[in-house]
């Protein structure tokens, strides 16, 4: 007789106020201090918060003006990503020293199933708390993990008792944990989705899990029955831990709003030439380049096209999206933006040759290897192209 297959173990690991803990935890003079970390112009916003800032009411993604208008002694540092990479590089190993099946969501946070590690290292719990214990150990910072079955439950454990949180969710449990939780908690909603559900008096998961298809069908429609389930507690979503990255993007949001195409087209090969330094670091080729343009009443759109061959060359890409902006430009002619993004699409690990396409310049992928061997030794802000520099005459 076969043997059955053990009920799922998943957990969901969140490092607690990340940037922040980390920045505190190198600089002992912030320990204690309400910190954002943030851009720092007038438009920048709230990449972290300390937990000291959170309780006057400054969450991530805010803008800077606002937090400092909800707490004015604040302290304010720029962030530092490649800091951050280096420690979530050390927290992503601690993982793997529990189970090979990780799903990563940003540098901080990931999915892993445990479900077959317990038979060697101990039930999910016991494996949550060492993984708690040696990152703690390692880094000496603080991570919360949500245990349960799914992804779903596991992901609004982590987040009930941080910091430094473990919330286990039995099966048994699962309606008494969930049904009392606003109903803003739940994963994938959306902010304005839980706004329509707050005015039509829907106001915990529970409430969205027993209303009647009535009430439903207006806010959801044909996904009234995937929303229910979803407040139910239901997720049957494996750990996808070759999750393929879908695209790489770089955007920014200009101090003040921008008008004049020469800049707008200097700060888009800016962004193009980001983009492409960061698929030629993860050893991709884009196959589309897509562009992001936001106005100054924050309506944005999106333009988009093939890439033939694929590429991850700065000048392939920066040509592709300057087109497509000059083209928007053309039909926005006093347009002011407030902020611009280029990404790429369509990725694939390696570009097979066109046997019938023109050869591209050898010089622009040697030019490119130099300069991001110039960035790595020295920093991003080493060395620019000439047509990336927005006041030439300076």
């Amino acid at each position: 007789m076969p043997r059955s297959e053990p009920p799922r173990a998943i957990l969901h690991a969140d490092m607690d106020a990340f940037y922040a803990s980390v920045e505190q935890r190198d600089n002992p003079a912030l320990r204690g201090k309400p910190l954002i970390v943030g851009g720092l112009g007038g438009r920048g916003v709230v990449a972290a918060a300390s937990y000291e800032v959170r309780r006057f009411g400054v969450r991530s993604a805010m803008p800077i003006r606002q937090a400092l208008q909800l707490c004015p002694q604040a302290v304010c540092v720029h962030p530092r990503f490649a800091r951050y990479q280096e420690v979530s590089a050390q927290v992503f190993g601690v993982f793997a020293e529990f189970t090979p099946l990780i799903e990563g969501l940003s540098l901080d946070e990931a999915f892993l199933d445990v479900t077959h590690s317990q038979r060697l290292l101990g039930d999910a719990v016991t494996i949550a708390r060492a993984i708690k214990s040696r990152v703690r150990e390692l880094t000496g910072l603080t991570i919360s993990v949500g245990v349960a079955t799914n992804k779903l439950i596991a992901k609004i454990a982590s987040d009930l008792d941080k910091p430094d949180g473990l919330t286990i969710v039995t099966p048994e449990r699962v309606h008494e944990v969930l049904d009392p939780l606003p109903v803003k908690r739940l994963p994938g909603l959306g902010r304005k989705k839980g706004d329509e559900l707050v005015a039509a008096g829907i106001l915990t998961l529970g409430a969205l899990r027993t209303a009647p298809d009535a009430r439903l069908w207006p806010l959801f429609g044909r996904d009234t029955a995937r929303m229910r389930d979803r407040a139910s507690g239901l997720d049957d979503r494996p750990v996808a831990p070759d999750r393929d990255e879908k695209s790489i993007s770089a955007e920014e949001t200009f101090e003040t709003d921008v008008a004049d195409p020469a800049l707008l087209r200097a700060s888009l090969l800016k962004l193009a030439d980001k983009t492409a330094a960061r698929l030629r670091a993860k050893g991709l080729h884009a196959a589309s380049v897509q562009v992001k343009i936001r106005e100054r009443d924050f309506t944005t759109h999106t333009r988009q096209q093939k890439l033939v061959p694929v590429s991850h060359d700065s000048r392939a890409i920066g040509q592709a999206a300057a087109t497509l902006l000059d083209t928007w430009l053309a039909e926005h002619p006093r347009a002011r933006l407030r902020l611009l993004g280029v990404g790429s699409g369509e990725l694939v690990e390696h570009s097979q040759p066109d046997l019938f396409a023109a050869p591209e310049p050898a010089g622009d992928s040697r030019l490119d290897t130099a300069l991001d061997e110039i960035r790595e030794r020295f920093g991003s802000a080493a060395v620019r192209r000439g047509g990336n520099i927005k006041n030439p005459d300076r």
